[in-house]
């Protein structure tokens, strides 16, 4: 896939929050690891994952090393939408319509795309579409950066396809 892969160097991300924050991987970096989980609202593989990624934002968000942050290729409206319809309770970035900088900068084809930042910026897992194996191995680094046990993602009554493109 041409996502970016692991291995290289992240780029760098300065974006606002749909709450208008301001959000910069740098600063994020110095804390610990960060992932970045990009996607569209119309996106049926993104409507079906972004609940996971939710689950493993209310594992680790006590711990104040792990960054969880979505990054929106729409609108504000159309986000914040999305948000309340899927229990999108994790800080949401705005990549400006149209032009899709940070998008563009981590060579993204398909959605949802989620790559894991090291502290030292470089990217360390990189799971374009859905993928359930690299999903729990995301859980994985995030409970060992957390110091944390791995949280319970899947529970036995989910009916989780092992993979599904974006």
């Amino acid at each position: 896939m041409p996502a970016l892969p692991s291995g290289v160097a992240a780029p760098e991300v300065n974006l606002s929050t749909v709450d208008g924050k301001e959000f910069s991987l740098e600063q994020a970096r110095k804390r610990g690891p960060v992932v970045l989980a990009f996607f569209k609202v119309n996106c049926p593989v993104c409507q079906m994952a972004f609940p996971y990624l939710e689950r493993i934002y209310k594992a680790y968000s006590g711990s104040p090393n792990v960054t969880l942050v979505g990054v929106s290729q729409n609108d504000a409206k159309e986000t914040k939408a999305f948000n309340r319809d899927y229990g999108v309770t994790f800080p949401v970035l705005l990549d400006p319509t149209g032009k899709y900088p940070v998008s563009n900068a981590y060579g993204l084809t398909n959605v949802p795309s989620v790559f894991l930042v090291s502290p030292e910026g470089d990217i360390e897992l990189s799971i374009v579409s859905w993928s359930k194996p690299d999903m729990e191995e995301l859980n994985r680094r995030l409970a060992k950066a957390s110091g944390k046990a791995p949280a319970q993602i899947f529970t036995p009554g989910d009916k989780v396809a092992d993979f599904k493109p974006g």
